[in-house]
């Protein structure tokens, strides 16, 4: 099965010159999600962790299948203001603009060893947050998955260069 099939682009969203990817496709067809969970979690199996943590919004979809799959716990790196709890927070740069992601104080236990997800992988800057943001709050990060990998925009070689092992599914 092709995954690629079920992630058409759509151009110019949100801005001219993006291209992003749809994931309802994939989500709507049981067959395919079912298999990109699968593919997700032998990427998975390479790194020593306790915890996923899914980014909002799309990469909480894929997190909880991965963490009920996988039996591991799972947080959550929210867009700002929508956490009710004393939170950490990380702001970084889009390709569209800048944003920021926080996470509760007290979500994850100290010791947590965390993987990062995220559905796509661009320039990388939403998966540099993130790490940023749990190593500052005292958490050890051990890599980085994604489903999808924009190959032109060189996220996985920028994330090395950060120091984030990551690995994608997909390249497209």
């Amino acid at each position: 099965m092709n995954l690629l099939d079920y992630l058409p682009g759509v151009p110019d969203f949100p801005k001219p010159g993006i291209l992003f990817r749809d994931i309802s496709p994939l989500l709507a067809n049981p067959v395919a999600f079912k298999e990109a969970i699968a593919k997700l979690y032998e990427l998975a199996q390479s790194f020593d962790y306790t915890h996923i943590l899914g980014i909002e919004s799309r990469g909480f979809i894929f997190g909880a299948a991965l963490a009920h799959h996988a039996h591991k716990g799972l947080a959550l790196a929210r867009k700002p203001n929508k956490l009710p709890l004393a939170s950490h927070r990380e702001f970084y740069g889009l390709e569209y603009g800048q944003d920021s992601l926080e996470i509760q104080k007290s979500t994850l236990p100290n010791n947590a060893q965390v993987l990062l997800l995220d559905d796509v992988l661009a320039t990388g800057g939403t998966l540099i947050a993130a790490d940023k943001l749990l190593r500052n709050a005292g958490f050890t990060v051990c890599g980085a998955i994604t489903l999808l990998e924009i190959g032109a925009l060189n996220g996985s070689a920028i994330l090395n260069e950060h120091g984030i092992p990551n690995k994608s599914v997909l390249i497209s």
